[in-house]
């Protein structure tokens, strides 16, 4: 049996190494779960131990299959419960996370797989993260980027947001941005700003919020 705190730092490590690939920094994951360095060290030599991860000295670590395995299972046991939080029980996207947290850890396959019917099998969360199938198939790269990559004129389309920050969850709520939302690049200072135009209206981003919407050309979507 794995602890919860086991299964969120695998959960962890395989967002970061999905974002930025392997091996995956003691920083990177630090970063990730909140932690301190020496916390983390401490952590994933327990992990490696148990077969969950390799470590390459002054490099970082990796998933093990197995590990990449059990970070899929919590993944889709959270996201599972974020859609089924926001659809079914009429939760603000703000808040589904959290109390997917709590959760994740503990309901049962049964459970899993009653919610997954429940909802129709869905394939992304509120925040538009892609949801593991029940076969735990690694996930496919989705070819989005941060907003920041693109250039003032550019037109893109958002794919997902990061669901870990109350208070910037409720920013984009309130200016329209969500997962299937049209942007047009405005204006992009030099001092990291990000200036878009959604609805009719402009909104102007702080770089290091833009940087966490991930989105993919508005062109790209249209030919889909």
């Amino acid at each position: 049996m794995l602890s919860d705190a086991m299964e969120d730092y695998l959960k962890a490590i395989y967002r970061v190494q999905s974002e930025d690939g392997s091996p995956v920094s003691t920083s990177a994951i630090a970063e990730e779960v909140g932690k301190t360095a020496p916390t983390v060290t401490s952590m994933v030599q327990k992990l490696a131990d148990r077969g969950l991860l390799e470590r390459e000295k002054y490099k970082g670590v990796e998933l093990t299959p197995e590990g990449e395995t059990v970070a899929l299972e919590v993944l889709r046991h959270h996201r599972l419960l974020e859609a089924y939080l926001a659809e079914r029980l009429d939760y603000s996207w703000v808040d589904v996370h959290e109390e997917a947290d709590a959760l994740e850890h503990h309901i049962s396959e049964e459970f899993e797989q009653r919610v997954a019917e429940a909802l129709g099998d869905p394939k992304v969360d509120p925040h538009g993260d892609p949801i593991p199938g029940a076969d735990l198939r690694p996930l496919e790269s989705d070819e989005t980027a941060p907003l920041t990559d693109y250039d003032t004129g550019d037109r893109v389309v958002v794919s997902r947001v990061r669901d870990r920050d109350e208070a910037e969850l409720t920013y984009l709520d309130e200016a329209g941005i969500r997962p299937g939302t049209e942007l047009a690049v405005v204006d992009v200072a030099p001092f990291g700003m990000v200036t878009v135009r959604v609805d009719g209206g402009e909104q102007s981003l702080p770089e290091s919020v833009a940087r966490t919407i991930r989105v993919r050309p508005a062109e790209q979507e249209a030919d889909a």
